[in-house]
């Protein structure tokens, strides 16, 4: 008698089971030089790959179906948060995921702004970007940084091109100078780090940052709330940690005394204020 405990699935066309696999954790398992069994250890691009899926879209501008690799949700684990709300996760960048981007025609925005786009919106791109873009192939694999930051190039000029409001402009860039930094920082932890290109990372998310504080102060004015996804507090507590990173004390000083004194800001928000009062007056002394 057969005493597998799997036997007879192979009639089911399931033939590559085994009672050894009835315990397995299921991680990948390889053997060393003496024939000893050990977890197989994946590369940081494996790992990522791991992580995503391809996503169907349908552009709003030419009709167009296409796919673009997006994160899967609950893949990524966050570790920390940068001053600015940057978040760091284990073992991958979402950011290089949240840019959709048809290959068709060139309509490209991040995924909170990829719809809905107006009549006249879409004229204008078609006009505008359409009418001279050339058609893409999809990157294979996990996106590269150079990719990405493309992507959001893409995404930005789009929006200047629809006339978008302060807001998705500042928020593009906000998002894509995060993107950067994690960039320089790769580059840095790289055994090959080469100084060209961890300054040219560093140089674009100054550009990108300055920007977006720029964008946020103009739509802090002239929009109303909630804005990118975020309330009244969250954004000026943004503002004020953007103003401290362009050297504006006294803006993110006000910023934070309004946030101290405001009766609808979040315990939560009022201590990250509290921590960024402690930066700028370290700031101002060492100035």
């Amino acid at each position: 008698m057969d005493t597998n405990l799997f036997a007879g699935l192979e009639d089911l066309g399931l033939g590559d089971f085994s009672s050894s696999d009835l315990f397995s954790d299921g991680k990948a398992k390889g053997v060393n030089a003496k024939g000893e069994e050990v977890e197989e250890v994946k590369t940081p691009e494996e790992i990522e790959a791991e992580m995503l899926l391809d996503k169907t879209h349908e552009c709003p501008i030419c009709s167009n179906t296409f796919k673009n690799r997006a994160l899967r949700t609950g893949k990524a684990k966050l570790v920390s948060m940068d001053m600015d709300l940057r978040q760091r996760y284990e073992g991958i960048e979402p950011l290089k995921y949240d840019v959709v981007s048809c290959p068709k025609c060139g309509f490209t925005a991040v995924t909170r702004y990829f719809k809905p786009v107006t009549p006249v919106q879409r004229k204008t791109i078609l006009d505008k970007i359409s009418a001279n873009y050339k058609p893409q192939q999809e990157p294979e694999g996990i996106y590269s940084y150079e990719d990405a930051v493309g992507r959001y190039k893409l995404a930005l000029a789009n929006a200047v091109v629809k006339n978008a409001k302060a807001s998705e402009k500042a928020y593009i860039c906000l998002r894509a100078g995060w993107l950067c930094r994690s960039w320089a920082e790769e580059l840095e932890a790289s055994d090959e780090a080469v100084n060209a290109a961890i300054q040219q990372a560093r140089a674009l998310e100054k550009e990108f940052i300055k920007n977006a504080y720029d964008g946020f102060i103009a739509a802090r004015q002239n929009e109303s709330f909630p804005m990118c996804g975020m309330d009244e507090s969250t954004v000026d507590y943004l503002i004020g940690s953007l103003a401290l990173n362009q050297g504006h004390y006294d803006v993110s000083a006000k910023m934070i005394a309004a946030l101290l004194a405001s009766p609808s800001a979040s315990p939560r928000i009022k201590d990250k204020a509290r921590d960024l009062k402690e930066e700028v007056i370290r700031a101002m002394k060492n100035k």
